[in-house]
């Protein structure tokens, strides 16, 4: 065993992918009512975004904590590990960078490799699978995060959300702009590009859907793209038939973003995670 990699349960990569190449995938964690479920573990998607519209307080989200990960570490060293790589969420977006960076402080029996993705969802999982094709190839720990630095920069990911209202009840968006998104039943789309997320604001869904297809075109040629939703499969279906021209070639994976995220918006968002060609 060389360099293995370690990632945090916002990557939405499938369950194939990870074990195919032997990712270790630490868990966060979602509260619902008091009680604090494991993010893929302890709760299905497909439950949490039923039920996500009547939850009340709304849900919270919180990372592992540092001697979780610092145990992992130590745990893959101990299995012959000569070097890890932790790949994770955006820290613009999360604690979750930070709390590894402490952990990888603690370890001394193994170096290890924090790195910020600067993206979310799959934006983060493409990534990954760089990351991990490259060490089945044998790369060295410099060469991976070179590739990773490359990606990044052509990696972009766009959603168009329904309403500002969940992001304003977690306290990941100014109150004042949530209130007049809905007064002015303003139609969110969010973008995150180079660890920057953005929001964009138009006045319907149609419009929301057309920028989605700006978005989309002006990426240029690409090398990557899923769908990415929260359990919106009627809007995803539409959005593969009204983007059929933009699409690269092959199935396009649609996948349901993961809670942790999905706390942080609500049911029926839908939109893009690509990579650009280089």
């Amino acid at each position: 065993m060389s360099i293995k990699i370690v990632t945090d349960s916002t990557c939405d990569l499938p369950t194939e992918v990870i074990a195919q190449y032997g990712i270790v995938v630490v868990p966060l964690y979602i509260n619902v009512a008091g009680k604090g479920y494991l993010d893929g573990v302890e709760m299905t998607r497909e439950e949490f975004y039923r039920n996500l519209p009547s939850y009340n307080p709304a849900p919270t989200t919180a990372a592992a904590s540092p001697e979780k990960y610092r145990q992992v570490y130590e745990s893959l060293a101990q299995q012959g590990a000569r070097e890890i790589l932790s790949l994770h969420i955006s820290v613009s977006l999360s604690t979750v960078v930070n709390t590894a960076r402490l952990a990888a402080q603690q370890v001394e029996s193994i170096p290890v490799t924090v790195y910020d993705s600067r993206q979310l969802s799959l934006g983060t999982g493409f990534l990954m699978e760089t990351a991990a094709r490259l060490v089945a190839e044998g790369r060295s720990m410099g060469e991976i995060i070179a590739a990773l630095d490359d990606q990044v920069r052509r990696s972009r990911v766009f959603a168009a959300l329904d309403t500002l209202e969940f992001l304003r009840r977690s306290g990941r968006l100014n109150g004042a702009v949530s209130t007049m998104g809905n007064l002015l039943q303003v139609k969110p789309l969010l973008t995150m590009y180079d660890g920057k997320p953005g929001v964009e604001r138009v006045r319907t869904r149609d419009r929301a859907t057309l920028r989605l297809l700006e978005l989309l075109h002006d990426a240029g040629a690409l090398e990557r793209l899923a769908i990415v939703h929260t359990h919106a499969p009627a809007r995803v279906a539409a959005l593969r038939e009204q983007a059929a021209h933009l699409l690269p070639p092959g199935d396009i994976l649609a996948v349901d973003i993961t809670p942790v995220i999905g706390a942080h918006i609500r049911p029926g968002a839908v939109g893009c995670a690509c990579v650009a060609r280089q």
